[in-house]
């Protein structure tokens, strides 16, 4: 795969590269290994992370999405500023 650099040294990812989740705003790691410059995704996008009233129950309940990886902590404090 190749790419050019623009005019304002910004790099375009071909996009079999973008099929790897990358999204505009993302950050990435940026290194030089053995004169290879080396791109890592960090994958600090925020939870998209919603409380909602269960229809059939009534109660609150968490809807994070199918990749959503949420620790205890993070319920708690989610649950806490719902009250």
């Amino acid at each position: 795969m190749q790419t050019k650099v623009s005019a304002k040294r910004q790099v375009v990812l071909p996009s079999p590269l973008r099929r790897l989740n990358v999204r505009a705003g993302d950050r990435l790691e940026a290194n030089i290994d053995d004169g290879r410059i080396v791109l890592t995704s960090r994958r600090e996008r925020p939870q998209q992370v919603k409380l909602v009233t269960d229809s059939v129950t009534g109660l609150p309940a968490l809807r994070a999405g199918p990749s959503a990886e949420l620790s205890s902590k993070e319920v708690g404090k989610i649950l806490a500023d719902f009250a």
